[in-house]
């Protein structure tokens, strides 16, 4: 969300309500705008730290001493191949949605 000069609100000093002078309320926006222009890039961080955490907990299944099967071979490169399959700020939403107990709700991140 972009926002103007006019929706910042006033700063406080010492409790009291003090109006910023233009220069003041443009700095403002400007950090404000750019911080949210990288909203796409924080989402995707998040992603690949869900993605590193599932790939840690299943790194036991692809030991040597391990047979891993065909399934969790796809599903593990499914998941290292989510960078490139996912590249929009809407797609990086499907893959953080969450159900009402905080599960994860995209099916990528379901086990076989």
């Amino acid at each position: 969300m972009t926002i103007t000069k006019d929706d910042i609100a006033p700063k406080f000093v010492n409790g009291v309500a003090v109006e910023m002078t233009e220069e003041e309320k443009q700095a403002r926006v400007d950090e404000w705008n750019a911080w949210e222009s990288k909203s796409g890039e924080r989402k995707l961080e998040q992603v690949k730290k869900i993605r590193l955490q599932k790939l840690i907990e299943t790194d036991y299944l692809a030991l040597s001493d391990v047979v891993l099967s065909d399934a969790w071979k796809d599903k593990r490169k499914s998941w290292r191949d989510i960078p490139q399959d996912f590249t929009t700020e809407s797609q990086y939403d499907l893959l953080l949605a969450r159900d009402s107990d905080g599960k994860l709700t995209h099916s990528v991140w379901s086990k076989p």
